[in-house]
């Protein structure tokens, strides 16, 4: 996977080295639940665990909607440290030198509890629906988090206008599709086309909030069946709410809806949803050829969630 800057013990040793002086390194473990950047659970001597991330050494695993991700993530935690009170790590150390490794790199404190994904299947109804109301409620905590444009939060451009952004989007995963001649199974111009008829339906959000974008269940860490922390920030962005994966055709829940404090869509709201799911399923489309992955799964299952969306209007 090109996004996967995996290190040397050595190297790694050494950015321990630089990041904490004072102590000495016991284990080091690569996670692989991560699709894009890697990451290792360091260990030390005194039993104290935190996790290391290393950005890719370039861009070329990357779609033209993911910018500066690394520095994108460590702004989103802090935004997020400054204004909620749900739990996201401590950044310890955050080095972009590139004296040492290739790639932009940072420790964080290691989250309690587990990975979501992995005990899901194995949790009592009551226990996820809580869990799904829980996560609801972060969500609405990012609400509180504003800001006067939209953009990417690793970019410095900023949009006036929603539909200025969300176009923005569209246009890039078209054309990055179509630099890799990707089959997406409908008629991109007619997107476009149809997106440039219903654009106003984003003109009655007229101010941005932090959105995570990516707070599916391998994002979300739990402990004695509670959300312990979100992790994954770098897809970060100022947008809208109803932007983020909760929200998407496949997964939103009357659950996750009434720990947000939202139950029913207007028009307009259900219009944008649907063009929300529309650059969601695209993305995940499209990442499996610019990460490289192996098994393309995701790529059809992707691309029969798009068509579904794309030709039901109702």
């Amino acid at each position: 996977m090109l996004t996967k800057n995996r290190q040397s013990d050595s190297v790694i040793k050494e950015m321990i080295s630089r990041a904490f002086p004072e102590k000495t390194v016991a284990g080091i473990r690569e996670l692989t639940e991560g699709m894009c950047n890697v990451t290792y659970n360091i260990t030390f001597e005194d039993g104290y665990e935190c996790i290391l991330k290393i950005a890719a050494k370039d861009t070329t695993g990357n779609t033209s909607n993911e910018i500066n991700l690394m520095e994108a993530e460590v702004m989103a935690m802090q935004l997020v440290r400054e204004h909620c009170f749900f739990k996201v790590a401590d950044v310890l150390a955050y080095d972009r030198s590139r004296t040492i490794c290739d790639g932009d790199y940072f420790f964080m404190e290691k989250l309690p509890g587990v990975n979501y994904r992995s005990i899901k299947e194995d949790l009592p109804e009551d226990v996820n629906r809580e869990i799904a109301r829980q996560i609801g409620e972060i969500s609405r905590q990012l609400c509180a988090i504003t800001n006067p444009a939209f953009g990417f939060l690793g970019d410095t451009k900023r949009y006036d206008h929603l539909s200025d952004f969300v176009h923005l989007m569209l246009q890039n995963l078209i054309s990055d599709a179509q630099k890799k001649n990707l089959d997406l199974g409908c008629d991109a111009e007619q997107l476009l086309a149809e997106f440039e008829i219903e654009k106003h339906i984003f003109d009655e959000v007229t101010s941005a909030t932090l959105v995570h974008w990516d707070m599916w269940e391998g994002n979300v860490f739990v402990e004695k069946d509670h959300v312990s922390g979100i992790i994954d920030w770098e897809r970060a962005m100022w947008g809208e709410a109803l932007m983020d994966d909760r929200f998407r055709n496949h997964n939103c829940n009357k659950d996750f809806l009434e720990g947000f404090g939202k139950q029913e869509f207007t028009e307009s709201e259900l219009k944008r949803l649907r063009w929300y799911d529309i650059i969601l399923y695209l993305t995940m489309m499209i990442e499996v050829f610019y990460r490289e992955f192996e098994d393309k799964g995701q790529y059809y299952w992707a691309k029969d969630q798009l068509l579904s969306v794309v030709y039901d209007k109702t």
